[in-house]
């Protein structure tokens, strides 16, 4: 029996549709894809991720869950979108229903949503950025919160509190109270020459964009580059912070509590990024 929104139904049509791993244990894990007349961005990092997490959540991956595959049906949703635009999707894949927290069925099932976005490549927006902490809860470090997983409590606390509070993003801490990243997306400081990212050790998203950023930052000779942890007094004494994720490319902050900051590298590297997505 079923009860959605105070009316009983034994339809197993309607009990079907909520009958998903994903939505009662968090089974599930998910890419967030940039898709720009007609190519899609990085996807083979995607990929490539997507199977690891899929791995790393004990999934059984099926035997047609190719590159190929996968890649035709992102394009098959988008085909109905002007060809010249760009288009946000969202590829989910979670367990088939069937058990408690032990599952009883290793079936995968998936779904793709597609949105329009305004711009096929990535711009810079110079707008006011300001941005807090969000201390309530912490993203605990190790390898599970590394995942695209559909488990977005903190996100989803920390946007309605930065929504409450007139800021445009919250940076998140896990449990020693290091900086891991925002809200949605990673999180690089520069000071001087010296830029840094948080490990993946302490709890970061593995970012496709911020792979990519390494990946340049590690052909600028006048910059060190060090994935390392981030304390909160750190922050303010920056000359520049952004935010990496594969929508918008690099989201410069413009200000954290009373210190405001410049976005000259963040520029400089959209630059760069644009230029990797249309070669690569």
């Amino acid at each position: 029996m079923l009860n959605y929104n105070g009316t009983l139904s034994e339809n197993k049509q309607e009990q079907s549709l909520l009958e998903n791993r994903g939505l009662h244990y968090g089974d599930a894990v998910f890419e967030t894809i940039k898709v720009s007349a007609g190519k899609v961005l990085f996807w083979e990092d995607h990929y490539f991720r997507l199977m690891a997490a899929m791995r790393v959540m004990r999934m059984e991956i099926p035997m047609n869950f190719t590159m190929e595959f996968l890649e035709a049906e992102i394009l098959k949703t988008v085909a109905t979108f002007e060809k010249t635009g760009a288009q946000r999707v969202k590829l989910l894949v979670w367990r088939q229903w069937g058990g408690k927290y032990t599952p009883t069925a290793q079936d995968i099932a998936y779904a793709l949503f597609a949105e329009t976005l305004e711009q096929p490549f990535y711009l810079l927006n110079e707008s006011h950025y300001e941005v807090e902490l969000f201390k309530d809860h912490y993203i605990t470090s190790g390898l599970l919160s590394t995942l695209k997983h559909n488990n977005r409590a903190i996100n989803v606390l920390g946007s309605i509190f930065a929504s409450e509070n007139d800021y445009q993003n919250c940076l998140l801490l896990n449990e020693k109270k290091q900086v891991v990243e925002a809200l949605n997306g990673n999180l690089f400081l520069v000071k001087d020459y010296k830029i840094k990212t948080p490990p993946l050790s302490d709890g970061c998203l593995n970012g496709i964009a911020r792979k990519q950023l390494l990946l340049i930052l590690a052909q600028l000779p006048d910059y060190v580059v060090e994935e390392t942890s981030i304390s909160p007094f750190e922050l303010q004494k920056a000359d520049e912070l952004f935010v990496t994720n594969t929508i918008v490319g690099i989201q410069p902050i413009t200000k954290y509590r009373k210190k405001e900051y410049g976005h000259t590298l963040a520029k400089e590297l959209l630059a760069k990024l644009n230029a990797k997505a249309r070669l690569g």
